[in-house]
């Protein structure tokens, strides 16, 4: 008994052991390839270079049988010293989350990446995802290296070589306006630009000497702002929308009187390159008759005396500016001005009907400032990383959100059939099923209907709910141009940042900036 026990025990452990056999059709999954192509101008020999490689990574992957085409990333006419402006860059490296990649062909790491750091943080989190990258030029699979050290060496080669030519591009710059020979790159509004020259657009013109005269009849940068936007007068299209830095900005512009200033901002030397105000560091050049006026000389002047008189008239100006923004946090009514013994106070209209029905006390106007000013300070010094952090997150959000956009999830669908369409003519051109003119005059028109798609789905993501990045933008914008520190209340640079004060407590007043965000400041009370 206890054998048959025993073999029925080895027969059971033999079944356990099942061998499947190898099947003919059973094939491993083809692998997933993606390509990423960079142009760092718009300049013609740049484009086709762009046209040029699109056509290359389409032969290139097609050609392949063991490799599947999953998209050609390529960003054009953008500068690749950092990876934040490149949308198909961070389009292609959210598919990589998504799972739908697994290795990326790059012509060379000065393509993909133009400084060590994004170069390895890139390459690391493709790393983690189960990604290789496959550069070209220095013959680096990441699947391949053990470590990380090529890919930091040659990341370094690249961004040394990006510093030597943006150090000749600024040397080139200097030399250029040290002789006059710069004017600008860019048209302000009121103008256009052609072969290097402004000239007047009349429509626009007309809106600038509108600015410039309300501002001489008295109203400030935003009540300017605020009656063209009821105006529905259209802004310039980097404006995005009419604020009061803009309006400053064009009241302080001496372009508008025909004359220039240069080399009011420079790019730093280290990487990622910024663009930072010159309050000194560099020399600046004035360039007399520079372009054709589109206000007189003497309204301009006007206009600059009547900014620093309005910047110097601080009491004036704190009785306007603070009578709109503040607000007591216990009961949500506005304070209003109250004179005793000649010193002004903000109270809360509450408080000041009926003291025990909201026990928020006066403030004295200087105390107010005062915080205003320390606030500003601490913004000045360390609201960057903060500003930078809150662009970044903004950026996640929408993109996210816009995933599951109808018109997006559509335009999408359209540029991945037009990029299966330049498959298949890459595939009959190989096959010679297509002559060459043939095959150019149709690969230009899905290239151009890719842009256009591409352009459109930016315009999208462009106009959804991006309100508030353009104001944190905005913050910062003001911050840059402000000063180190204040030695008085400057209104103007309130009314730029802030948007109200919540009167929290005796003791402590809310900032709430013009993009939501708010600072709590104490109040350091002065003496009475």
């Amino acid at each position: 008994m206890a054998k048959k026990q025993t073999d029925g025990n080895l027969a059971l452990e033999q079944q356990r052991v099942i061998v499947i056999p190898a099947h003919d059709e059973i094939v491993a999954r083809k692998l997933r390839v993606a390509a990423y192509a960079r142009v760092s101008s718009s300049s013609e020999d740049q484009l086709n270079s762009y046209r040029v490689q699109n056509q290359y990574y389409s032969e290139l992957i097609s050609s392949n049988p063991d490799w599947e085409m999953v998209d050609i990333y390529a960003d054009e006419g953008i500068t690749g010293t950092s990876v934040e402006k490149r949308e198909d860059f961070q389009r292609m490296m959210q598919d990589c989350r998504k799972g739908k990649i697994d290795r990326i062909l790059v012509k060379s790491i000065s393509r993909f990446a133009r400084n060590t750091k994004d170069c390895l943080a890139a390459v690391r989190e493709l790393k983690e995802l189960g990604v290789s990258v496959q550069f070209e030029e220095q013959g680096i699979d990441t699947s391949k290296v053990s470590s990380e050290m090529v890919t930091a060496i040659m990341a370094s080669l690249a961004q040394k070589g990006s510093e030597s030519i943006s150090g000749n591009v600024q040397w080139g710059y200097q030399k250029r306006m040290e002789g006059g020979k710069f004017n600008t790159c860019k048209a302000p509004y009121g103008f256009t630009l052609h072969e290097g020259k402004l000239s007047i657009k009349e429509d626009e013109a007309a809106v600038v000497r509108f600015i410039f005269q309300l501002y001489l009849n008295g109203l400030n940068g935003y009540e300017i702002a605020n009656t063209l936007s009821q105006q529905e007068v259209p802004p310039g299209r980097e404006m995005g929308t009419w604020k009061d830095s803009s309006i400053y900005y064009i009241l302080k512009n001496e372009r508008y009187a025909g004359n220039a200033v240069v080399g009011k901002s420079y790019s730093t030397t280290t990487f990622p390159h910024k663009k930072v105000r010159n309050h000194g560091e560099r020399e600046m050049y004035l360039l007399s008759d520079s372009n054709p006026p589109i206000v007189s000389p003497e309204v301009f002047e006007r206009v600059q005396a009547l900014l620093q008189s309005r910047k110097n008239a601080h009491i004036g100006s704190t009785n306007q500016t603070f009578s709109r923004k503040l607000y007591c946090a216990n009961c949500g009514r506005s304070l209003k001005r109250k004179f005793t013994n000649d010193k002004m106070y903000w109270v809360c209209n509450t408080h000041f009907q009926n003291a025990a029905s909201c026990p928020t006390p006066p403030y004295h106007t200087p105390d107010i400032e005062q915080a205003f000013c320390r606030m500003y300070y601490k913004l000045k010094h360390h609201g960057e990383s903060i500003f930078t952090q809150m662009l970044s997150n903004l950026q996640k959000i929408r993109y996210s959100r816009m995933l599951w956009s109808e018109d997006v999830i559509s335009l999408n669908k359209k540029i991945s059939d037009i990029l299966s369409q330049v498959q298949f003519l890459t595939q009959l051109q190989q096959a010679g099923g297509v002559d060459p003119d043939t095959f150019i005059t149709s690969n230009n028109k899905l290239s151009e209907q890719l842009r256009s798609l591409k352009q459109e789905k930016a315009r999208l993501l462009d106009t959804d709910s991006d309100d508030l990045a353009d104001r944190t933008r905005n913050l910062m914008d003001v911050l840059e141009d402000g000063p180190d520190f204040l030695d008085g209340f400057d209104a103007e640079l309130f009314d730029a940042l802030v948007e109200k004060i919540i009167v929290d407590s005796n003791e402590r007043l809310r900032f709430r900036l013009k993009n939501g965000l708010e600072l709590t400041e104490q109040i350091e009370r002065t003496k009475r």
